[in-house]
């Protein structure tokens, strides 16, 4: 039988749909990765999801990207409710950005609401609040990087400056939902925004918002540069090293003073 419901037809732009994922959200994920990014991070591990187009690499092999439906995708996502009933798990909308979809991907967080898929997502926040805030009501968990404080070098790094970004996780970080959860991710880049005066800055921002959960350090990885390869795209962070697990921990006792801190 056909399932009605408002959006159910809207055709995005998605990367991949991945299984099973215990890193993006409580319990068992079905990660929709959607495609297209207004933020060039010099680190993005997933520059495949950069451009809305639908992609190929130089040799012709591999496709990145296809057109589906707010139905299409919630067949997919239904697939595993058993695995969501037994692990306390859901449906997370990820990217490149999601709110470079978001009609889109607003209609498919509300179906999954409607049918108690609990629901997730990943994102800069760089978006209007116009279009985050019908969202929000729908989400039980929303993780957020917040790559830099200071925005001019936020522009040198990500090729945008980070008010807007602030101002919705000031927003965000004060909202009455009882049942939202605000996790406020930084991925750590060495030389780039790891000094103790941006870590400093980063604790005391987050210390007055009362709705975020907490911070998480994700160390910088190079996950992607194969994928920069297979695109043709130069990787300009090719010399960056991992932090170590010490300088890890030196970042998390910093922040640790302001807000929880996992790393």
């Amino acid at each position: 039988m056909r399932q009605e419901y408002e959006g159910r037809d809207l055709t995005g732009t998605v990367l991949r749909i991945e299984k099973s994922s215990i890193y993006d959200g409580d319990g068992l994920r079905t990660v929709v990765f959607m495609k297209g990014c207004p933020l060039r991070c010099k680190w993005c591990s997933t520059p495949e999801g950069m451009n809305e187009k639908i992609e190929t690499t130089k040799d012709g092999k591999i496709t990145y990207g296809s057109i589906m439906t707010v139905e299409e995708v919630m067949e997919e996502v239904r697939k595993d409710i058993p695995f969501y009933f037994h692990s306390g798990g859901g449906m997370t909308v990820s990217g490149g950005e999601m709110l470079f979809q978001p009609e889109f991907v607003t209609a498919l967080v509300k179906e999954a609401c409607k049918e108690g898929i609990n629901t997730a997502v990943e994102t800069s926040f760089y978006s209007s609040w116009r279009r985050i805030e019908p969202i929000l009501s729908c989400l039980n968990t929303a993780f957020v990087d917040l790559k830099l404080m200071d925005s001019s070098k936020h522009r040198e790094f990500t090729g945008v400056r980070n008010e807007i970004i602030l101002n919705n996780i000031k927003k965000a970080g004060n909202i009455d939902l009882p049942n939202f959860k605000l996790i406020i991710r930084r991925p750590l880049i060495p030389g780039v925004n790891d000094s103790e005066e941006e870590l400093e800055s980063l604790g005391q921002f987050l210390e007055k918002l009362p709705r975020v959960h907490h911070l998480q350090l994700l160390p910088y990885h190079r996950y992607g540069t194969d994928t920069y390869r297979k695109l043709g795209i130069d990787y300009e962070l090719k010399d960056m090293q991992t932090p170590s697990d010490q300088h890890m921990e030196w970042c998390r006792s910093i922040t640790n003073k302001y807000i929880k801190t996992i790393v």
